[in-house]
């Protein structure tokens, strides 16, 4: 039996560290780019897992994963434009809170920030920021699936790209042992497109992203933001216009950030 290797966490302990750590490597060679091949998943409890939303059902998630899907797409006729593609349908359901086995990821370090200082009520709690690198995680997707990206120049799937594959019992039979990788969404709305977002999937419901990357120590980063530091960020993220108002577009999205504007400290 393999032994497990875990990364050791990175605790930031000002603005200035952790924009340098967010950055780290960000230079690309190849390109001349600063554009670092990263994924970025920012949650406001440093000990919360990389558990989907369907792990979350309990027990017997896995047997109603079909079950959700085909009933989701059956209610949402009429709702969602006609699209033949498994994965859009996927992609809609995820977005519109369908327990699956998809994670939400983004692009942008800073909406990742948003998601760890946008719950006042867990100013107490150390947050934490994932960062992975996808073209890592890539190189491990089976060969079909290498040369698809490859053919395409690209380092993320789309919807398209995937397209080929029917239903998740298809992607979970493409190779024996769990593979990840990291795919678009359709941009059928502002919030997708202000999120900058793109989801994870596992080929096999029963395996957290969490559990897989454990393996895997050199795909990823965990930097621990500081419960204290919490507030800093979180008014260094307005100022720059990183808030509800512009990542939930819509009258809920100026609510919630009007809230939390108006909000008196002890």
């Amino acid at each position: 039996m393999t032994s497990r290797k875990s990364v050791p966490d990175e605790r930031v302990a000002s603005w200035s560290q952790l924009m340098d750590r967010l950055y780290a490597d960000a230079w690309t060679p190849t390109i001349r780019r600063f554009r670092p091949p990263v994924a970025f998943r920012g949650m406001a409890d440093a000990s919360f897992l990389l558990n989907t939303s369907l792990m979350r059902l309990g027990n017997g998630y896995t047997c109603s994963e079909g079950h959700l899907l085909r009933n989701f797409r059956k209610y949402a006729v009429g709702r969602v434009p006609h699209h033949e593609s498994f994965w859009y349908w996927l992609a809609i359901a995820q977005h519109h809170g369908l327990p699956t086995r998809l994670l939400d990821w983004t692009f942008s370090p800073f909406v990742a920030l948003h998601f760890v200082t946008a719950s006042t009520e867990l100013y107490d709690r150390d947050g934490v920021i994932w960062c992975i690198d996808y073209k890592k995680v890539h190189q491990q997707v089976p060969e079909s699936l290498r040369v698809l990206l490859d053919s395409e120049g690209a380092d993320v799937f789309t919807v398209d790209m995937l397209n080929q594959i029917q239903s998740l019992p298809d992607f979970d039979t493409l190779a024996r042992e769990p593979f990840a990788l990291f795919f678009d969404p359709p941009s059928i709305d502002e919030r997708i497109v202000n999120q900058y977002a793109m989801f994870s999937i596992v080929s096999d419901a029963r395996v957290g992203l969490g559990q897989w990357l454990e393996e895997r120590p050199t795909m990823y980063r965990k930097l621990i933001i500081p419960a204290e530091l919490k507030w800093e960020i979180r008014d260094k993220l307005d100022q720059a216009n990183i808030n509800e108002r512009v990542l939930f577009p819509g009258l809920d999205g100026l609510s919630q950030w009007l809230r939390r504007q108006y909000i008196q400290l002890d």
